[in-house]
C-alpha cells in the first residue's frame, strides 16, 4: 500500500490556488458542462451552480434538448445548449459535433453528471479528451476511456475520474469487494492503467495518482452521502480548473471543499437530511481569500 497524506489544510498549502484576480468574467476561466438527462436534468444545475460558486467565470452547459429551455430558466448565469437526444432521453450520437466545438473553446470541462450510460458516451468522451481543456469525467462518461498501457500523459493533461465503487470496478473489471479490501491499491491501479488523476470515493476518500502519490479525505459528514452530492464535487473540480488550477491542485480542494461544506451543513441543519442543492452555496466562505 502507498503511503498516504491526510488531505487537510497544511495538505493544501503546498498545492495554492490561482490567487483571486480583479477582472472580467474571462480572467477566471471558460467551464463547459456536459450533463444530465431527460430523466435527471437536475445533474446539470447542481453541476454548474457548483462550478460557479468555486469561481468559474464563464459558463456554458451542454444538455439534452427536451430539458434545455427549464435549465436556462433556472440557471441564468449560463448558456445553455440543447442537442439532439435519443428517446431515452440522452445524447445522440449527433450531438458530438457541436460538443467537440464547445469544447474547443473552454478552459475545463465537467462531463457525465446525470447523462444516460448509452453508445454515444464513448464517441463524446474522445471527443472530449481530444480538446484542449482540462476534463472531469463522472458517471456515465468514465467508461468512455480506453486503458493506455505504458503510454503517457503530462501531469498537466491528465484527466480527473471520479467514480463510486461500482464505476471503479467497471473500470479495473474486477468486483466491489476487491475496492472495498484495497481502496488505495485499487485506485492507484486505475489512475496508472488510465494515465489520470483518480479519486476513491467513500466514507474516507483517497485522491491517487499514477505514481503512486496517494492523500486521505476523512472530513465531511454522513449528510453528504445524498442524491446528487457527487455532482457538486464534479462541479467544484472542473470550477477551479477553470480558474487556472492544476489538475491535482483542483482535485485535492474540490474533495477537501466538498467535504468541509459538508461539515458546516451540518453543523447548521444536522449530520444527515441537507440537501444536495445546498453544498454550493458554502463554498464561497471556504475558498482562500
Amino acid at each position: 500500500m502507498s503511503d498516504t497524506v491526510p488531505l487537510d489544510r497544511q495538505a493544501l498549502d503546498t498545492h495554492p490556488l490561482p490567487p483571486v484576480v480583479d477582472g472580467d468574467k474571462e480572467t477566471k476561466g471558460r467551464i463547459l458542462i456536459v450533463a444530465g438527462s431527460r430523466q435527471v436534468p437536475g445533474a446539470a444545475l447542481l453541476a454548474a451552480q457548483s462550478a460557479m460558486r468555486a469561481g468559474a467565470g464563464k459558463l456554458r452547459i451542454a444538455t439534452a434538448e427536451s430539458i434545455a429551455i427549464p435549465i436556462a430558466i433556472a440557471m441564468p448565469e449560463a448558456y445553455v445548449v440543447g442537442l439532439p437526444e435519443e428517446r431515452d432521453g440522452g445524447f445522440a450520437r449527433t450531438a458530438v459535433d457541436d460538443l467537440a466545438a464547445a469544447a474547443n473553446h473552454s478552459t475545463a470541462i465537467v462531463a457525465g453528471p446525470g447523462m444516460e450510460a448509452s453508445e454515444a458516451c464513448r464517441t463524446i468522451g474522445e471527443a472530449l479528451l481530444a480538446s484542449p481543456a482540462q476534463l472531469v469525467l463522472d458517471a456515465a462518461l468514465l467508461h468512455s476511456l480506453q486503458p493506455l498501457g505504458e503510454a503517457e500523459r503530462p501531469a498537466e493533461r491528465r484527466p480527473i475520474l471520479l467514480p463510486h465503487s461500482g464505476e471503479l470496478a467497471s473500470l479495473l473489471d474486477c468486483n466491489e469487494e476487491r475496492i472495498e479490501a484495497d481502496p488505495i491499491g485499487c485506485g492507484i491501479r486505475a489512475a496508472k492503467l488510465y494515465r489520470a488523476l483518480v479519486l476513491v470515493k467513500g466514507s474516507i476518500s483517497h485522491v491517487v495518482t499514477p505514481e503512486g502519490g496517494c492523500w486521505t479525505y476523512a472530513g465531511g459528514a454522513p449528510g453528504l452521502g445524498v442524491s446528487g452530492s457527487g455532482d457538486t464535487l464534479a462541479g467544484i473540480v472542473g470550477g477551479l480548473l477553470a480558474r487556472g488550477a492544476d489538475p491535482l491542485t483542483a482535485l485535492l480542494w474540490g474533495v477537501w471543499l466538498h467535504g468541509e461544506a459538508g461539515a458546516a451543513l451540518a453543523h447548521k441543519v444536522g449530520p444527515i437530511g441537507f440537501l444536495a442543492r445546498e453544498i454550493p452555496g458554502e463554498i464561497p466562505a471556504l475558498l482562500p481569500r
